[in-house]
């Protein structure tokens, strides 16, 4: 019965060390840290899986921007946590799913 309890605290233990490396929300507030508020508003999380991660942009000028940033971008993020391997970029709608109601109500309204 010891070895199980034994097990199990190890295990617990492991999980704890894995969570302090990793943000819990995500790389959300290590993005808030690093961008600027203007950067920010042309920009969002689309996926973080296996170290890397996707982020939409709203368009072509922006895509181009934070692709010259990349590297700086990456190096940055990796300063606050040490998951993040790579960064994909690519153009997609930013707004959050509040901001399409408002748009979605405001368009019908019209």
């Amino acid at each position: 019965m010891e070895a199980i309890k034994d097990t199990v605290s190890h295990i617990m233990q492991s999980w704890e060390k894995k969570k302090k490396g990793l943000s819990q929300d995500g790389p959300e507030p290590s993005l808030k840290k690093v961008l600027t508020k203007k950067e920010l508003s042309h920009i969002r999380v689309n996926y973080f899986r296996n170290g890397t991660l996707g982020l939409k942009v709203d368009s072509s000028p922006w895509l181009y921007h934070f692709s010259l940033k990349k590297d700086a971008l990456l190096t940055k993020l990796n300063q606050k946590t040490h998951s993040i391997k790579e960064v994909n970029l690519s153009i997609g709608e930013v707004c959050s799913a509040k901001e399409k109601t408002n748009k979605t109500q405001t368009r019908r309204k019209a």
